[in-house]
């Protein structure tokens, strides 16, 4: 079965969804491009608009949004509170494998981004699983809620 074909055998409940937005500070965008048409740039400056702090992780870029971008996630000098993933879900297992290695709360997988065996290591590894989600959407999603005045 490939991989890309995978359907979250766990995931994060709402709850865990909203904990994770209300609780976390620093984001690293692993994948975030500077173009302002994809989908990794506007959610990046969404969050950015929200009062998360961002951290761009692209080798192919020098900034991202103003913030200097790090070439892999391992470089990034500051404790990130979620890793945030824009890319294929192959690319998926070292990114998990760096982010248990930097100390990070949540691994956070976009929307179509699904790898079962690294949220299983993840999670073991004491980190929260947020996979095929957007971030962005969550967020509003939550925002929405508490406007409504839903728990």
């Amino acid at each position: 079965m490939s991989e890309v074909c995978e359907v979250p055998r766990k995931n994060a409940t709402d709850e865990e969804v909203r904990q994770i937005l209300s609780e976390a500070n620093v984001v690293a965008i692993v994948g975030l491009s500077d173009e302002p048409t994809r989908d990794s740039y506007r959610v990046a400056s969404y969050l950015r608009e929200h009062g998360y702090r961002i951290i761009p992780v692209n080798p192919h870029v020098t900034e991202v949004l103003g913030e200097k971008s790090y070439p892999s996630l391992l470089e990034v000098p500051e404790k990130v509170d979620v890793v945030d993933i824009f890319r294929k879900p192959e690319a998926v297992p070292a990114i998990v494998d760096a982010a248990i290695a930097v100390g990070a709360k949540v691994v956070w997988m976009q929307e179509g981004i699904v790898h079962n065996a690294s949220a299983d290591k993840a999670r073991a590894a004491g980190l929260q699983v947020v996979m095929n989600k957007c971030m962005m959407k969550e967020h509003r999603k939550v925002a929405r809620d508490a406007i409504a005045g839903k728990p």
